[in-house]
Formats: C-alpha cells, sequence, structure tokens
C-alpha cells in the first residue's frame, strides 16, 4: 500500500534542497509518493528577531514561493516538483542569484510559460502562499521551519541532512523518520552540524 507523504519547502533553503533529493531517493526504493507544497521562510520569519542582513534576504523571498504558487494555481500540483527542481539547480548547484533571468530560465525548463516570472513582483499570491505554508505549520506547530514532512496526519521538521543519503540509505532513514514520529511524545534528535553542505 502506497505512502502519501506531503513535502513542503522553501526553494531558497540549502536545506529543504538536499532533504528533497533524499525524497526522490525514498520513493526509489520505499512505496511512498510525494505530494509537493510551498512555504516560505519570509512568512516563517515574519514575526521573529533576526539581523539586518537575513531581514534584507527574506525580502527578496517572497519572489521565488509567488512564482510556484501562480504556476500550482494554473497547472497543477504536478508542476511544482519540476519547476522546483530547474530553480534549486541553478540556485544550489550552480549557485545563481534567484533572479528574473534564472526564473523564466527555470520556467520554460518545467514547460511553463515565462510570463510566470512576473509573479515574483506581485503580492496577488501571497494569500495563497500563506495558506501553504500554514499547513506545514498546522501539523508541526510554529517553531520549527524548512524542510517539513507530513506523513497520515503527523509532521515533522527535517531531517536536516548535509548530503542526500541514496539508495537503501535512504530507505533506511526513512524507515527510522517515520518510527519516530509515530512517537506522539517525541520531539527533538540534534547534534551540533560540523560538515559542509554537500549538493552532489
Amino acid at each position: 500500500m502506497t505512502t502519501t507523504a506531503d513535502f513542503w519547502f522553501d526553494p531558497l533553503c540549502p536545506f529543504a534542497w538536499i532533504t528533497s533529493r533524499w525524497m526522490l531517493e525514498v520513493e526509489q526504493v520505499r512505496d511512498v509518493s510525494v505530494t509537493w507544497h510551498v512555504m516560505s521562510l519570509a512568512v516563517l520569519n515574519e514575526d521573529r528577531e533576526i539581523n539586518d542582513d537575513y531581514r534584507k534576504f527574506l525580502a527578496t523571498a517572497w519572489e521565488p514561493v509567488r512564482v510556484l504558487l501562480a504556476a500550482e494555481q494554473a497547472h497543477g500540483n504536478e508542476v511544482l516538483l519540476p519547476l522546483y527542481t530547474a530553480i534549486g539547480n541553478r540556485k544550489h548547484l550552480e549557485q545563481r542569484d534567484v533572479d528574473h533571468a534564472l526564473i523564466e530560465e527555470a520556467l520554460a525548463e518545467a514547460g511553463l510559460p515565462t510570463e510566470l516570472a512576473d509573479a515574483m513582483h506581485s503580492s496577488d499570491y501571497d494569500e495563497a502562499v500563506r495558506k501553504s505554508h500554514q499547513g506545514a505549520m498546522d501539523l508541526v506547530g510554529t517553531d520549527v521551519g524548512t524542510p517539513t514532512i507530513g506523513v497520515d496526519g503527523r509532521g515533522f521538521f527535517g531531517p536536516v541532512v548535509t548530503r542526500a543519503p541514496k539508495g537503501e540509505d535512504a530507505g533506511r532513514m526513512w524507515d527510522a523518520a517515520l518510527t519516530l514520529s509515530a512517537y506522539p511524545e517525541f520531539y527533538e534528535l540534534k547534534r551540533t552540524r560540523d560538515r559542509k553542505l554537500d549538493f552532489s
């Protein structure tokens, strides 16, 4: 019986990117089907104490999530993964700035109209971004972030990894995450991150 997993991401978050690539591996080795959803670092942090540099970054974080929601509204949920992948490859692998040109390239690669890039600067999609984001918060609460995964009505933040496990390693980590998330009194496992992010 196929398990449905809901995955919330902000395309600018490098940790969400790595975890999303892990989920693609999980789909290959476990009977899991992922539904993708947008969440927003800008919404997540709008009422938090953060430094000025990060607040400047968040001012532009609205732009790609607006485009993702515009694409989803016009063409269905199934376009989110290919568009996310096209954006993420450029942002995280090529280390490019997420500007209008990058978004147009990503839309074209995903087979979507490049005119959707105009949504970057339109607040018309902000309510939809907030609604999608809230879907993750309803599962895990407000003191966590992206990525968030939901399975069978329960959710968890992460897992946060510096490199995506492949093959059966990906499956074993999925099994462990499900086991821990099924226990309602379990909240956190954490250790100091001492390795650089590896997008390979």
